[in-house]
């Protein structure tokens, strides 16, 4: 029997728990949350118990961890669970602030633990296919990247300064896929953003409206659409461009089905949000991650990944901000 440690019993613990139980082997051994309702409901659901991290960490027979407790808990659970000798899920970002980010994974490295990061996107059936026809030449040379991810509807305002905004909260989910999909590294980010939705969210000063456009020393460009807003739904496609044709992946509805008639073809709305639409790549990623504690197979995404991805979050931040293209080091 795998254990683990569930550290965070909200909307994200909620699918990784749900996720754990479908594997007969593995189970919740404890739960950690501030809120102690909370985190004795899941306790109950899972038959788990509720304790603390000294504790939980301090367990021989624990031999995991998923963090999916709020942003600012990340980098001191990875660094302790680390130190512990645990294997590490953490959700993203791993901080908001590089320099800790960097001596969390200074950390990871000198006690030579295994940490996946939750770009759960990589795992999304349809994003992965995309990805493995790339690496296999279909399109040849790869020259554009094209990503849009839009939202339903804005968060509320109050929560955006724990999370660090739309290019460090949201888009840094598509700036990991960039990466990913060129499979080189950007060096140049210009980006430029509004405030075009929630006056309050601007008020806080964030946007709720951006674009990004990264170049990589061969010059391969990708180009990022986010919104806030998106009236018909959680908007999630990816196109890349090359010299012997173009691959896209689309939407996801419920059904395949559409209705033609006199006033047109009438298709499914997208699925309304990132729950139901990346359900199945929750539990892909929840299996790498077993696979990675049983030693199998090694995490899909990394804690390199989630430094590359908040730097080129930064970065794009720091382009809104600024007006000028910003080169990556």
């Amino acid at each position: 029997m795998i254990n683990l440690c569930l550290f965070g019993a909200g909307r994200i613990g909620a699918i990784h728990a749900a996720n754990v139980s479908q594997h007969p082997d593995v189970q919740i051994k404890f739960v950690v949350d501030v809120n102690q309702t909370a985190a004795e409901q899941f306790a109950k659901q899972y038959g788990a118990t509720v304790t603390d991290a000294n504790t939980a960490l301090a367990d021989t027979t624990v031999t995991g961890v998923i963090i999916a407790s709020s942003t600012d808990t990340h980098a001191d659970l990875m660094i302790r669970s680390a130190r512990a000798g645990k294997t590490i899920f953490c959700e993203k970002p791993i901080d908001l602030n590089i320099e800790r980010v960097k001596e969390c994974l200074k950390v990871i490295d000198d006690f030579q633990v295994a940490c996946a990061l939750g770009f759960n996107r990589r795992f999304d059936p349809q994003f992965n296919q995309l990805h493995y026809q790339l690496q296999q030449g279909k399109i040849g040379e790869l020259q554009m990247v094209s990503i849009t991810s839009r939202d339903p509807s804005p968060p509320p305002a109050h929560i955006l300064p724990a999370t660090g905004g739309l290019f460090r909260d949201m888009m840094i989910h598509d700036l990991d896929m960039a990466r990913w999909l060129l499979d080189e590294e950007p060096v140049e980010v210009f980006a430029s953003a509004s405030c075009l939705i929630d006056p309050a969210i601007g008020e806080l000063g964030d946007v709720d409206t951006a674009m990004v456009v990264l170049k990589t020393a061969s010059g391969k460009l990708c180009q990022i659409s986010n919104s806030r807003q998106a009236v018909y739904g959680y908007d999630q496609r990816i196109e890349v461009f090359g010299s012997k044709g173009m691959l896209q992946a689309n939407n996801n509805t419920a059904t395949n089905l559409s209705f033609s008639g006199e006033q047109g073809v009438i298709t499914e709305k997208p699925l309304h949000f990132f729950l139901e639409r990346y359900a199945d790549a929750y539990k892909a990623e929840l299996d790498n991650f077993i696979e990675t504690i049983r030693g199998t197979t090694n995490p899909l995404a990394n804690q390199q990944d989630g430094l590359k991805a908040l730097m080129l979050a930064d970065a794009a931040l720091e382009s809104a901000t600024t007006g000028k293209r910003i080169t990556i080091n």
